[in-house]
């Protein structure tokens, strides 16, 4: 045996596996288990990403200056409180190691973000979840389980998978509620798509007090998924932690090209916001009316529940589904063995589900 042991905790985590991308025996896959954006990038940022192929022998700009700029611009913040990332999960990582450790709590919902108590783990502070009621964040439920030891609190809103989402009041409770020296990370990972008037992405409570970070991503309505690219926007003194603990060149210079231009490009963001909002409807009223429940979701997928039946459970639709080459994300290793995800794709695989599922429900 080696005699090189990580520290402990490390071999206690179960590593995170992403969404499936391919059926064996099947040539037209429809991948609907990771949340990209059916329309893929913008055109602009395809564009800036391959304007740098000959100069890929170049270091990227390690400040990423003109990058937190355009999301400045954009969003009204200022950018020297805004770190960039190789995609969220990193800023998430980072944070965890920043300002949680051996002793330290980390707490999360009961159905949040499966990276959240890895980040904890790995931190080697103690992940502490808190539950959910009806598949939405209890703020009462995150209070009770805060204590002095409570480093940081990871919250997404809207929430992946379950699509719920907290109103900026819960938010404003929650924040005020909490210990001051609780970091307060709110993962904001899909914003874009909420339509709401009572939702806030959290750029409020980080401008209000300095224990409060939003995260926010390119995957998603961006559709720069592959470039790994993220944002974080922290009271100044976060900000100056997170540049401390990062890489010096920890987002590519391709990937930073690309954030500028989708950033400048919103009619492609709207364009995606749209056909979210018509599909996500379309779908979610075709699988309630088949009797399966679908709670509301705020985010570009679905959670479909399924009967507690051999015959009509998740493991049986997700293989009726796959054997139309359709790839939902199951939901089991988040606690939700009943359910299945599904994104919202193209007009064609909303229509491909909702044939297939009518089919296995009749």
């Amino acid at each position: 045996m080696s005699l090189v042991k990580p520290r402990p905790g490390i071999l206690d985590v179960e590593p995170y596996v992403g969404g499936e991308s391919s059926l064996p025996g099947v040539n037209r896959v429809v991948k609907l288990a990771s949340n990209e954006n059916p329309l893929g990038c913008s055109p602009r940022a395809a564009e800036a990403y391959r304007a740098l192929a000959d100069q890929l022998h170049l270091y990227p700009d390690g400040g990423h200056g003109e990058l937190r700029d355009a999301i400045g611009g954009r969003h009204g913040l200022d950018p020297a409180r805004i770190v960039c990332g190789a995609g969220s999960d990193e800023l998430l990582a980072l944070l965890g190691r920043a300002y949680a450790g051996p002793g330290d709590e980390v707490i999360y919902s009961q159905y949040g973000f499966l990276m959240y108590p890895i980040v904890a783990r790995t931190a080697g502070a103690t992940p502490v979840m808190a539950p959910e009621t009806g598949l939405t964040a209890n703020v009462d439920a995150i209070l009770d389980r805060a204590t002095p030891r409570t480093k940081l609190v990871f919250l997404a809103n809207p929430n992946n998978p379950t699509g719920s989402y907290l109103p900026a009041g819960e938010m404003a409770r929650l924040r005020q509620g909490l210990p001051a020296t609780a970091l307060l990370v709110i993962d904001a990972a899909y914003a874009e798509y909420v339509i709401h008037s009572d939702y806030e992405p959290g750029t409020q409570l980080v401008d209000a007090a300095p224990n409060t970070v939003m995260t926010r991503t390119f995957s998603k309505i961006h559709g720069l998924a592959a470039l790994r690219l993220g944002w974080a926007y922290c009271p100044q003194d976060v900000a100056q932690v997170l540049h401390r603990v990062r890489g010096p060149f920890n987002v590519t210079a391709p990937a930073l090209a690309a954030g500028v231009a989708a950033i400048e490009d919103q009619a492609f963001a709207e364009r995606s916001r749209q056909h979210n909002a018509r599909w996500l409807a379309w779908l979610t009223e075709k699988l309630r009316a088949l009797g399966l429940d679908v709670p509301p979701s705020a985010g570009n997928f679905v959670l479909v529940r399924f009967p507690d039946n051999p015959r009509l459970n998740a493991d049986a639709a997700l293989r009726h589904l796959n054997a139309r080459g359709v790839i939902p994300r199951r939901m089991a290793g988040y606690g939700l063995p009943d359910s299945l995800r599904i994104t919202i794709g193209l007009e064609e695989d909303m229509r491909l589900v909702a044939e297939a599922l009518g089919e296995f429900m009749a």
